[in-house]
C-alpha cells in the first residue's frame, strides 16, 4: 500500500491570458480514495486537474502536498509523489511502449541512482497491470486508442506515484475500453492504496467508480461528497440544465442518471415500419 499523502487546494484561483477561470476555491483529495470531477463543458474541470498537477501555476491561493505549497517543492519528488496522465498525450515518434513506460522511472534516477534490474521490475509489473506486456516491443503509434490509453497508465504505474490525477481517461474509448481503463484505476486504489482523481463526462460511469464525487459549475465547487448524497435529479437541473431522473444502477446500486429530454415521451416506431 502506498503512503497517504494529502493534496488540496487553498483558495486557489487559475488564469489564462489574464482571464480567471477558478477564483478562491478550497478542495482536499480524500487520500486513498477515488474522486471524480464532473460538470458542463467550460466550467474549468481540466483546469482545476491542471492547477493539482503543477501543469497551471496558481494566479492565486496555493496547491499544497502534505501542507506544503507545491510549486516550493523539488520537481523530482513532485514527481515521485504525483503522476498526471493529460488529455490526449503524445509519445515520440516511433518509440516502443517499453520505452515509453521505462521513462516513468525517470523521476527515480538521479547522479548515484542509475537504472537498474529493480527498474526493470517496476516497469515488467506496470506492463502486467495493465494488460500491455505482450506489447512492449510494439510501437506506440501501431497501437488502438484502448492499448495506448492503457500504456499511458502504465507508464504513470511506472512512475510509483501515491497520487493519480487523470484528465478525461476514457475520452474517445468505445464503452468496453471505458470501462477497462476505469476498473484498472479501480484495481489500481484497492491494491495500492493508490489516491486516484479524475474528470470525467459521464455521470453514471462517475457514480459507479468514484468514491467522493465533485460537481463544478462556472469555475466553483457546487457541491461534492459520496456519489449517492451528492448525485440527484435537482443537481442534475443546476448544474447541467439537464431534466432527469436519478435511479439506483441495477448492477451497483450507485445513483444513475436517466434522461428525461424535451418531451419526457417514449419513442414509438413509424407507422407502416412492420415492426412491434
Amino acid at each position: 500500500m502506498t503512503a497517504a499523502h494529502e493534496l488540496r487546494a487553498a483558495g486557489l484561483c487559475l488564469a489564462y491570458d489574464g482571464r480567471e477561470v477558478i477564483t478562491g476555491l478550497d478542495l482536499a483529495l480524500p487520500p486513498g480514495a477515488v474522486t471524480a470531477v464532473v460538470g458542463p463543458n467550460g466550467c474549468g474541470k481540466s483546469t482545476l486537474l491542471r492547477g493539482l498537477a503543477r501543469l497551471l501555476r496558481p494566479a492565486g491561493g496555493s496547491v499544497l502536498l502534505d501542507g506544503r505549497p507545491l510549486h516550493s517543492l523539488p520537481s523530482r519528488e513532485v514527481a515521485r509523489t504525483i503522476g498526471i496522465l493529460p488529455q490526449s498525450p503524445t509519445a515520440p515518434e516511433g518509440i516502443t511502449v517499453a520505452d515509453l513506460v521505462g521513462r516513468g522511472r525517470h523521476p527515480h534516477q538521479g547522479w548515484f541512482r542509475q537504472w537498474d534490474a529493480a527498474d526493470d521490475g517496476v516497469v515488467a509489473a506496470a506492463l502486467d497491470a495493465t494488460g500491455t506486456l505482450e506489447l512492449a516491443s510494439r510501437r506506440v503509434d501501431e497501437l488502438s486508442g484502448g492499448q495506448r490509453q492503457r500504456v499511458w497508465i502504465a507508464m504513470a504505474l511506472a512512475q510509483d506515484p501515491d497520487i493519480l490525477l487523470l484528465d478525461e481517461p476514457t475520452t474517445f474509448l468505445d464503452v468496453t475500453h471505458q470501462l477497462e481503463v476505469l476498473d484498472l484505476l479501480a484495481d489500481l486504489n484497492r491494491q495500492r492504496g493508490t489516491t486516484v482523481a479524475m474528470v470525467l463526462h459521464d455521470l453514471n460511469l462517475a457514480a459507479r467508480y468514484a468514491d467522493h464525487l465533485v460537481v463544478m459549475c462556472e469555475g466553483e465547487i457546487t457541491a461534492l461528497g459520496r456519489p449517492d448524497e451528492v448525485l440527484t435529479a435537482e443537481l442534475v437541473a443546476d448544474a447541467f440544465a439537464l431534466q432527469a431522473r436519478v435511479v439506483p444502477d441495477p448492477v451497483t446500486g450507485s445513483p444513475m442518471v436517466v434522461p428525461i429530454g424535451r418531451s419526457g415521451a417514449v419513442r414509438r416506431p413509424a407507422a407502416g415500419l412492420g415492426l412491434p
